[in-house]
């Protein structure tokens, strides 16, 4: 299938069209993994066109400006509906999200609720909750944000949501069929490259600092193309509908998919829980709580389906500006 990778061979951009974007070649990849996951399965050739995309996450700050000139409300600052909660008591559909709780000791693994909790009141400006604050956190990537959100911030920053295809595309680097952004070894020369969870997960936590948390955005080296953190820290949204496998690869160069745009509404919906009838979107990246015990998932196939009204202290997002023509003849004429 490696016959199908191709090299850059197009426009090259030189002026972002806006501060710390940087510029996405494109070509045909090999998406996906056959060694970890079943819904990262099969390893399948896709080719996307050259994008710009976010150097970091979105960051307080930034979240924080598009606040302040729309007065944007986030999901997790709103009541819940209690139609979208059948069954749920009234009483607990409060403004809140859900925040990471350390156990002191080892836990069943196959239930979240040992270290996941909805606390009322947490949000973005209160990331652990009531009394926590993102003062000194400017460039804490925004996290208790939903897919819903993720794609308003994006609208008023004339930017869009990557797909999962563009997003993959990025965060590989230009190096392909590696494990992880930075090559095949999770820790060269013994220099950790992403915050991921350090210990067993959940309970036991090695980090140096004793902190459990995002850290500021840029904290490790970028990836080939100049992007921070596409491993760990937090988790991103992409534009695309979940599905549990990926398409089989085309036998033909002719047939390979060009910018896909996976999945759809109908059969994103979670089959384990069809009383709750929210569809689902693709979070690529993992996050800092990422570990090899559990969701091993620090990786550029990695992916995870999360409902769109979802939010937790642990979910976040960058944007990206597709390259169409009209910006090609803009920045062909030297503007920006």
């Amino acid at each position: 299938m490696t016959e199908y990778i191709s090299q850059q061979h197009e426009h090259i951009p030189t002026s972002p069209p806006a501060q710390n974007m940087v510029w996405i070649p494109g070509g045909t990849f090999l998406m996906g993994s056959n060694q970890h996951y079943p819904d990262e399965a099969p390893v399948h050739p896709v080719t996307v066109d050259g994008f710009w995309m976010d150097q970091y996450t979105v960051t307080n700050k930034q979240f924080e400006r598009f606040v302040a000139a729309t007065g944007y409300v986030t999901v997790a600052e709103r009541p819940l509906n209690p139609q979208d909660y059948p069954g749920a008591d009234p009483t607990q559909l409060v403004p809140g999200s859900l925040v990471f709780q350390q156990p002191s000791h080892p836990v069943d693994l196959r239930n979240v609720g040992n270290w996941w909790a909805y606390i009322p009141g947490a949000n973005w400006r209160h990331p652990e909750g009531p009394g926590s604050t993102i003062e000194g956190r400017d460039n804490f990537p925004v996290v208790h944000i939903s897919y819903e959100d993720a794609e308003a911030y994006a609208r008023w920053a004339n930017k869009s949501l990557p797909t999962e295809a563009q997003w993959e595309r990025a965060a590989r680097g230009g190096l392909e069929e590696m494990v992880y952004t930075w090559g095949n070894e999770f820790a060269p020369v013994g220099t950790l490259m992403a915050n991921t969870w350090q210990g067993e997960f959940p309970w036991q936590n090695l980090r140096a600092d004793g902190k459990v948390g995002p850290m500021t955005v840029g904290s490790f080296a970028p990836n080939g193309y100049g992007l921070y953190d596409m491993a760990g820290n937090v988790w991103e949204w992409t534009s695309d509908w979940y599905r549990p496998r990926h398409p089989r690869p085309a036998q033909q160069a002719c047939c390979i998919p060009i910018n896909p745009q996976g999945g759809s509404q109908e059969r994103s919906f979670d089959p384990m829980m069809p009383q709750i009838h929210i569809p689902r979107k693709v979070l690529k990246g993992g996050s800092f709580l990422c570990a090899p015990n559990y969701c091993l998932r620090y990786r550029p196939a990695a992916r995870i389906p999360e409902a769109i009204d979802t939010a937790t202290c642990h979910i976040g997002f960058r944007c990206i500006i597709p390259m169409d023509h009209r910006h090609v003849a803009l920045y062909d004429s030297g503007g920006n």
